[in-house]
């Protein structure tokens, strides 16, 4: 059997099976080459801190690496709205090809920069400016491949079709982890402070290549296709779309945020976590990272081949309270100090993520309208990942500096967890709701 049609899943309608696999291979090498692209920053933390913000105070300096971390986080409300403007106008396919672009331009950048005691504060600069572009790019990937997959898949099989899909945002993780780890191996720590640490980065320029060739292939989405004729009539302005999709846009604000913050707290924070906190070796807390992300990768599908079958709410809301019940236990086994601990540890928190992860990309799609459903759902996902993805390293090392409380970044996102039950509640029921809605094919687009 192809791998392809291995996929779990995916074996799209009858009418074009090849095609539907092709889609969401493409969609999954996307999503692999932004967050390998993306993450492989948050690894590299503690040595870009040395090389790129000298301070006498080491905390200070990893504030300040982790404060650029979250810039590129703020620019993706910026690329929430132009991509999810350029996706609604002018075609998933062609807006996927141009992020995929960006972001191995923006990586490759940072992996050629000189650093602070070779061009002084031109060397920070310049690793913002990479930021910024990442982070634009980052923007709309997540909710664009996820929909180019949505609108092809057929219906009961969109959760496990777009979760496999989106799975691969944590594929891309484990590979910077593992190159990460695999430099600093085979190089030693001088070699790699010296310029070892730029090949992680370099590697960006093969792999969007790759990305790029591969999405070359795919067809754009039939839901686009079908509203085409619509698109030629005057155009909503961005404001007045928003307000009349308020609901599904508040929804998909809250429950992203909340899934932002442990994703990036679980992808792009916790080795400097168990490093600084623990005083786990680097080698061991990336180990333990790895394991983590392949338990959020399985979980993540399971949760959306239950949500196909009972429903997207009943998994995210079971799975939001195993994460509320699971987290601080989580972190105490994380905080032991031994490898073993921390694998359990982060183990836990994975799981329980990767339930809620895997059928959220759907649900909150599920909410909008073809015409409008990357506008609404790009600027909706983006504004939360910036306030509470970005920000997470950051608050999560501030709180620890401020309380001396190894559990009180556990305790932060618990906190968040619980405001989000009640939308979940709320949240209506989108499993059994076909991708192309009722006013899909009037004359109104965003502007």
């Amino acid at each position: 059997m192809a791998f392809a049609d291995s996929l779990p899943g995916v074996q799209a309608s009858e009418k074009a099976p090849r095609e539907m696999r092709k889609v969401v291979v493409s969609a999954a090498m996307g999503q692999f080459v932004e967050w390998y692209d993306f993450v492989v920053y948050a690894y590299s933390a503690t040595m870009l801190a040395k090389l790129f913000f000298p301070n006498s105070d080491p905390v200070a300096a990893l504030l300040s690496t982790f404060a650029v971390y979250a810039v590129g986080f703020l620019m993706r409300l910026f690329g929430g709205y132009v991509f999810g403007r350029l996706g609604d106008r002018y075609g998933r396919k062609s807006t996927l090809a141009a992020i995929i672009l960006l972001m191995g331009i923006s990586t490759i950048g940072i992996g050629l920069l000189p650093t602070y005691a070779q061009i002084g504060v031109w060397a920070p600069a310049l690793l913002v400016l990479c930021r910024m572009l990442q982070g634009l790019s980052a923007a709309g990937e997540a909710t664009g491949s996820n929909s180019f997959v949505a609108e092809h898949a057929p219906q009961g099989r969109r959760g496990i079709a777009v979760a496999f899909t989106y799975s691969f945002a944590n594929v891309g993780p484990i590979a910077a982890a593992l190159v990460v780890l695999g430099v600093t191996s085979a190089l030693g720590p001088d070699k790699y402070s010296d310029w070892g640490w730029r090949i992680p980065f370099l590697l960006g320029a093969p792999l969007a290549l790759v990305g790029i060739y591969i999405r070359a292939k795919v067809g754009e989405s039939p839901a686009f296709e079908a509203t085409k004729a619509a698109r030629r009539g005057p155009a909503q302005p961005f404001l007045a779309t928003l307000k009349e999709h308020r609901a599904g846009v508040a929804f998909t604000f809250v429950l992203s945020a909340l899934s932002s913050l442990g994703f990036y707290t679980l992808a792009g924070y916790f080795v400097t976590y168990l490093v600084t906190t623990t005083r786990l070796s680097a080698h061991d807390a990336l180990i333990s990272n790895c394991i983590a992300l392949v338990l959020a990768f399985l979980a993540m599908n399971l949760g959306g081949y239950l949500s196909d079958r009972f429903g997207r709410k009943p998994v995210l809301l079971g799975a939001l309270l195993l994460s509320i019940v699971t987290l601080i236990p989580g972190y105490m086994l994380a905080g032991q100090g031994t490898l073993g601990h921390a694998i359990l540890g982060q183990g836990l928190i994975a799981i329980a993520g990767g339930l809620f992860w895997g059928p959220l990309p759907i649900a909150l799609l599920e909410l909008f309208p073809t015409r409008v459903r990357l506008s609404c759902a790009s600027i909706s996902v983006n504004a939360a990942y910036a306030l509470f993805g970005g920000t997470a390293p950051f608050l999560s090392t501030y709180l620890l500096g401020l309380t001396h409380n190894n559990l009180a970044p556990a305790y932060y996102a618990v906190a968040v967890f619980l405001l989000a039950v009640p939308f979940i509640l709320r949240m209506p029921e989108t499993y059994q709701r076909p991708m192309l809605q009722e006013g899909d094919l009037d004359s109104a687009t965003t502007k």
